[in-house]
């Protein structure tokens, strides 16, 4: 017989792991940060704020959850969708 803790999900999560939430949220609060906050030859300075406090919460949330972070395969994952953010950028500043 399988253990019962199997079949046990978070709430409201449906398991999704903590590092492919994040991963949306940085692609979503960017595209959102770059659609209402800079132009062709402007960039608003509200922009970096927001992309500074999206920082601090990327920062705090691999700390809260470092032992999912620490898998290689978990951190080649966060660090190309970060690195693609900086193609997404002039993408959608076009």
């Amino acid at each position: 017989m399988l253990p019962e803790e199997v079949f046990k999900r978070r709430r409201r999560h449906n398991n999704t792991p903590e590092s492919i939430l994040l991963i949306i949220a940085n692609f979503i609060v960017i595209s959102a940060d770059i659609t209402l906050f800079s132009s062709h030859k402007h960039v608003h300075w509200f922009f970096w704020v927001v992309a500074g406090l999206l920082a601090v919460y990327n920062f705090f949330t691999i700390r809260r959850n470092i032992e999912e972070f620490s898998g290689k395969v978990v951190l080649i994952s966060y660090i190309s969708s970060v690195l693609i953010l900086i193609p997404l950028y002039f993408i959608l500043n076009h």
